[in-house]
């Protein structure tokens, strides 16, 4: 049990008795310690004292936004000579004479994370040298390094064990980087380049000239890449293909997919408006996809998706996204829900040619845990049909008009193990709904009434009385809820860590200060809704 529970929360268990105290000093607690979750309280001095105490049993080591670390706590981390895997991402004090200090000691290193730090050519050529078994290197949002760094990884011994290499946002890049990573780093299969505008199909083709054991690629953001991206990949046997936010993508590259990537798993291509139903038909042979995401791909339709479904993944289909995708309609549902009997996430957002026919069909999937009705034209039948099944964990059906508090009761009153809720922007919704949800649902960690005016006090009070493990929480827009609604959740909600609560102008900022002062993060203004939320500071439509 102590090994769920963060550092703060592991010293408080040390105090409550010499049994206790003697549990939490068992070595194998302190193999994985993780500062990050205290990000915000943590110093030197307790980073030293705590590894100085453990450090031949420490493994793995998080450092994760821990912005007040300086030079004992990195010099701490070097006695660890038993690290194995160390997250400095976002250590603001992180520097090369830092890692210098680091890689002094530490030659069991596989796993290392220095995204979003000030590391420069000088960190790239000291890691070849200081961990030679280094797997795992994140380097993502790290802009102070050039392509003559990279060209490092590949000399001497060189980091020829890499196999997974994160340069998401490292703009600076050019082919000649690529090229590096390719000489000297040849046996990477995970390669994730995110946040990259400047990203080209030559760069994949500089890397794949040497690099043709890469199984994994996310390249979300990178809107330069096209079809010919994929022809360079066709050497590789790729298992997971994530693509966002390209034009140039076509149905050409789902018939590279189909023909060079017999054991495909995982394919991400949201956003690629150029691929439409035939594409879709390409892939359907392909017999392992376990997870398919064609958000915002608008061409993409029941003539597509009727084909895909029927085909060789439909029935071991385990994720599906189709967000946005407008053409798609009842009968796709219908076909989905009857063919694909092991999905447990499905993504319907905006997709307004769904209306309660097909979602009833869905209500007969014993294996959907999460789905997103989001602006479609469902209603309080659909919904209640929905809710049959009594697996739904997560749902979410903000911005739909058509549902009342009538809806989520019936829908409730089968669905005990909600645990994640979104009803927001349903003006039409009031405390009767959170009524339901709280005494119906009390496993519930997540929920969002943003944009409900008609919400009152008394909602937050009966969540407060009955969902002890609530995390998350927003209620912006939510105009009428005054200072008691906060002392509410301090009473109750115990676990609230996140809570959002712009556009209350009743709620003052004292009471902000006075409730929220122990909350991870909470976001808090007075000002009139926007225009875009759809009623006025009075609450009219």
């Amino acid at each position: 049990i102590f090994r769920y529970v963060n550092l703060v929360d592991l010293a408080r268990c040390a105090q409550v008795s010499q049994t206790w105290m003697l549990l939490t000093q068992n070595s194998s607690l302190w193999s994985d310690i993780n500062f990050s979750s205290v990000k915000h309280k943590v110093q030197d001095k307790i980073v030293v004292n705590i590894l100085q105490k453990w450090r031949p049993y420490v493994l793995r080591l998080n450092l994760r936004g821990c912005y007040s670390l300086h030079w004992p706590s990195f010099k701490s981390i070097s006695e660890c000579k038993n690290l194995q895997d160390l997250n400095l991402s976002e250590c603001q004090g992180l520097n090369d004479d830092s890692m210098r200090l680091i890689s002094e000691g530490c030659p069991s290193l596989l796993y290392l994370n220095l995204s979003y730090t000030d590391i420069t050519n000088g960190t790239l050529r000291l890691l070849p040298r200081s961990f030679p078994n280094l797997q795992y290197l994140s380097l993502a949002h790290c802009r102070k390094f050039t392509d003559k760094g990279l060209q490092y990884l590949g000399s001497g011994k060189g980091c020829h064990k890499l196999i997974y290499l994160d340069l998401s946002g490292c703009i600076q890049i050019s082919v000649d980087g690529f090229r590096n990573i390719a000489n000297g780093c040849s046996r990477i299969q995970d390669l994730l380049i995110n946040d990259m505008p400047t990203l080209t199909d030559r760069c994949i083709q500089a890397l794949t000239e040497k690099c043709q054991r890469i199984m994994s690629v996310v390249f979300l953001d990178s809107p330069h890449l096209s079809d010919t991206t994929f022809k360079a990949l066709a050497e590789c046997k790729l298992v997971k293909v994530g693509i966002e936010g390209s034009n140039r993508i076509t149905d050409l590259s789902f018939k590279l997919i189909s023909k060079y990537c017999p054991y495909i798993k995982h394919i991400h291509m949201a956003d690629c408006q150029k691929i439409t139903d035939v594409g879709l038909k390409m892939i359907a042979p392909l017999k392992y996809i376990l997870v398919l995401n064609l958000a915002d791909c608008i061409r993409i339709g029941d003539g597509g998706i009727r084909p895909f479904v029927e085909g060789s993944s439909g029935a071991t289909l385990r994720e599906l996204n189709l967000t946005n995708c407008v053409c798609v309609t009842d009968a796709s549902v219908t076909e989905i829900a009857q063919r694909c009997h092991n999905l447990t996430y499905l993504n319907l957002r905006y997709c307004e040619n769904v209306t309660d026919a097909g979602i009833e069909a869905l209500g007969t999937m014993s294996s959907l845990i999460s789905i997103d009705i989001s602006g479609t034209s469902i209603s309080d039948m659909g919904l209640r049909a929905l809710g049959c099944s009594g697996n739904i964990k997560e749902l979410s059906i903000s911005e739909c008009e058509n549902i009342s508090d009538t809806g989520i009761q019936q829908f409730c009153q089968d669905t005990k193990c909600l645990e994640y809720c979104h009803v927001s922007y349903c003006p039409q919704l009031t405390d009767e709904t959170v009524k339901a949800l709280a005494f119906h649902c009390p496993k519930l960690t997540t929920v969002s009434i943003a944009g409900c005016p008609k919400m009152t006090d008394l909602c937050i009070e009966y969540l407060a009385a009955a969902c002890c493990y609530l995390h998350f929480l927003d209620v912006s827009g939510c105009i009428n809820l005054t200072d008691k609604a906060l002392k509410y959740l301090w009473k109750g909600c115990k676990q609230l860590q996140i809570l959002k609560m712009l556009y209350c102008r009743n709620i003052t900022k004292q009471a902000v200060l006075k409730y929220t002062a122990k909350l991870e993060k909470q976001e808090h203004n007075d000002a009139d809704p926007p225009p875009w939320v759809g009623y006025d500071r009075n609450g009219n439509i």
